[in-house]
C-alpha cells in the first residue's frame, strides 16, 4: 500500500489531520443526526437551544431550535464521495478552508447590510452553531460566464435555460451580457405542474411564481426579495474577488426563513456561500491571456471526467447507479486529492488574508470545545475519539 516507511508516516499523520467521519460525535440531540455528503447536523434539544441562546446572547427567537453543524474533509463531486489510494479518504484542510471562506463572506455581507445568515457562532474552524430555518426548496445558480453544464448544453444546441434565451454565437468561457439566475429544485418535489419529480432539475421563474408555496416561499412577493439577495450577494463577493485579481464566474446560493427576536419572519442565507465547492473562481491575469486557471473544485471535476474512460457516467443522471458504483469501487491517485487541497488552501488564504492552520487532531479539538465551552455532552460520558 505504501511505497516507503516515510510514505506510511505521512499518511498516518494526515489521517489525524483529516476529518472524514463527522456523524459520530456524542452531542445531545433531540432527533437523529442528519448526514449530508459533506456536513453532519446535530439538532440540539429544546433545553440546550434555549440555554445556549441565553448564555451566548444569540439574536434568535425564544423558541428557536439550534444545531451544531460539523463539516468534513470529504470530497464530493457529481453527487458522489471520492477517495484516494493509501486510505486517503479526504482532502487535507478542505473543511477549514471552506468554512473560513464562507465565514469571511458572511461577515462582509453584514458589513454591507445584506440579509443575515443562519450562522450564530463558530466554535471551531470545522463547526458552526446555526439556527433552524424553513428552507426554500431551490438551489439558485448565479452565472456571469458561460461554462460548465451550461456550455455543454449550449454546445449541443440548447438556447433556453430556466426560461432565459441565450443569443447565438457565444464562445466557451465568455462573459454573459448580465448575471443570469438559473434555479433548480432542491430535493424531489412532487405535484408541481411542469416540474419533473427529480432532484436538481432546472425550473423557471414562472414555475416558482405559480407554485411559490410548494417551493416553501411564504408569499409570492418574497421571490423578488430572494432575487435581490442573490444579486446583492453575488455582487459583494464578485467585487471583493476582483480586488484580489480573481473572477467570480458562478455560484450557488440557498435561502430559508427564520423568526427574529421580535417574532417577525425573515428570509436569510443558509449553507455556505462563495466557496470553491459551490462556485467557480478564475485567475484574472490568466483569463486575460486566454487561459483558464481554476481556483475551485472544477479542476477536480475535470480530472474525474478525463480519468475515467466513460465520462458519460458522471454526466448522465440516468446512470446514477453506475456512478455510485464507480466512486465506491475506485480509488484515485493521491495527487488528485492533494492538488485540490493546495487549491482550496491557496484561495482561502488569498481571500481571508491569513494562513489556514491544519489541526493535528480536529476531532478531539471539537469534542473538547463542545464539552467544556458549550456543555453539549452528557455528564460523565467517556467519549471515544
Amino acid at each position: 500500500m505504501y511505497r516507503s516507511t516515510a510514505d506510511r508516516n505521512v499518511f498516518m499523520s494526515l489521517a489525524n489531520q483529516i476529518l472524514t467521519i463527522n456523524d459520530d460525535f456524542f452531542i445531545r440531540t433531540h432527533q437523529p443526526v442528519h448526514r449530508g455528503k459533506v456536513r453532519a447536523v446535530y439538532w440540539l434539544t429544546k433545553e440546550d437551544s434555549q440555554r445556549l441562546a441565553k448564555e451566548k446572547n444569540y439574536d434568535v427567537a425564544s423558541d428557536a431550535l439550534l444545531a451544531v453543524m460539523v463539516i468534513s474533509d470529504r470530497i464530493s463531486a457529481f453527487d458522489c464521495i471520492w477517495k484516494a489510494d493509501g486510505g486517503l479518504n479526504g482532502v487535507p484542510g478542505k473543511g477549514a478552508a471552506l468554512n473560513a471562506i464562507a465565514n469571511y463572506w458572511f461577515k462582509l455581507f453584514k458589513a454591507n447590510s445584506l440579509t443575515d445568515s443562519h450562522i450564530l457562532d463558530i466554535p471551531h474552524p470545522y463547526v458552526w452553531i446555526v439556527q433552524k430555518a424553513k428552507p426554500v426548496k431551490i438551489e439558485a445558480i448565479c452565472r456571469k460566464y458561460i461554462t460548465g453544464s451550461m456550455w455543454r448544453a449550449y454546445a449541443k444546441g440548447a438556447r433556453k435555460f430556466c426560461g432565459i434565451t441565450l443569443p447565438e454565437g457565444l464562445k466557451k468561457d465568455s462573459a454573459l451580457s448580465e448575471l443570469f439566475i438559473t434555479p433548480s429544485t432542491k430535493g424531489i418535489l412532487t405535484g408541481i405542474p411542469g416540474v419533473p419529480e427529480t432532484d436538481d432539475v432546472n425550473i423557471t421563474r414562472k414555475n416558482i411564481e405559480d407554485n411559490f408555496a410548494a417551493f416553501n416561499f411564504s408569499t409570492v412577493d418574497d421571490i423578488a426579495q430572494y432575487e435581490t439577495c442573490l444579486k446583492e450577494g453575488f455582487s459583494v463577493i464578485s467585487n471583493a474577488l476582483a480586488e484580489m485579481e480573481q473572477i467570480f464566474v458562478d455560484t450557488k446560493f440557498e435561502f430559508g426563513y427564520v423568526t427574529d427576536t421580535s417574532g417577525k419572519e425573515k428570509l436569510i442565507y443558509i449553507d455556505e456561500v462563495g466557496t470553491p465547492d459551490s462556485s467557480r473562481i478564475w485567475d484574472t491575469a490568466e483569463y486575460k491571456v486566454g487561459n483558464i486557471v481554476e481556483n475551485s473544485k472544477e479542476d477536480f471535476r475535470q480530472f474525474l471526467l478525463n480519468y475515467f474512460s466513460d465520462p458519460d457516467i458522471l454526466l448522465n443522471k440516468n446512470r446514477m447507479s453506475e456512478r455510485k458504483s464507480l466512486a465506491l469501487n475506485n480509488t484515485l491517485p493521491v495527487d488528485a486529492l492533494m492538488n485540490i487541497s493546495k487549491t482550496y488552501i491557496k484561495i482561502a488564504e488569498k481571500i481571508i488574508g491569513q494562513p489556514i492552520h491544519l489541526s493535528d487532531n480536529p476531532k478531539q479539538e471539537i469534542i473538547d470545545i463542545l464539552k467544556t465551552e458549550y456543555n453539549l455532552y452528557p455528564i460523565n460520558l467517556n467519549v471515544p475519539v
